[in-house]
């Protein structure tokens, strides 16, 4: 019996060998299992912090470019205003020289199609002019060149505009200069 015991411890020992290697392999692939776990959990924390950096440096490009075109308009806004600013003299000078040519020869009508142009091209930048005789006085608006007494109409109603105001989306380039009644 002997060697019968022999034959079955020798087929024996390759199974238990066999099973105790399916034990360690189960442990190493179940370890192995774990840290690709890790490996896996510590991959999607990563995406997640990237993920929200590229959302945030989004909202912030957004915001930046939201202000640059902002921005961009107000220096625009400004452009048209110091140009208006330095326009409105020659507007004027052209009036006066205008209401001195008392004919309607060339040069009236000359001037008159250039005052024309010149109002329209303000128009289109989003300029408008004022004329506010009738109106009641609004030193936000008006600047008071003077006052006269009359009792035809009530006081701080404008008589007559002597310069015309300017006027660029709400905000006053340039009062009109009035003359007010007491």
């Amino acid at each position: 019996m002997t060697g019968q015991r022999a034959a079955d411890e020798e087929q024996a020992t390759p199974a238990a060998e066999e099973a105790a290697g399916a034990t360690e392999s189960a442990e190493e692939a179940s370890e192995r299992v774990s840290e690709d776990l890790d490996e896996l959990a510590q991959a999607q924390r990563e995406r997640d912090e990237y993920l929200e950096l590229a959302q945030r440096t989004r909202a912030d490009f957004d915001n930046y470019r939201k202000r640059v075109a902002g921005e961009a308009k107000a220096a625009q806004a400004r452009g048209k205003g110091e140009f208006a600013r330095e326009l409105i003299p020659v507007i004027d000078t052209l009036e006066q020289a205008f209401e001195s040519a008392n004919d309607d020869g060339p040069l009236a009508r000359g001037i008159k199609l250039v005052l024309a142009q010149l109002a329209e091209t303000l128009e289109r930048a989003g300029i408008e002019s004022y004329d506010p005789a009738g109106q009641g006085f609004d030193p936000n608006l008006h600047e008071a060149v003077s006052a006269l007494e009359t009792e035809s109409v009530a006081p701080g109603t404008v008589l007559e505009t002597l310069a015309r105001g300017y006027r660029l989306d709400g905000q006053v380039l340039r009062p009109a200069r009035v003359v007010v009644s007491k």
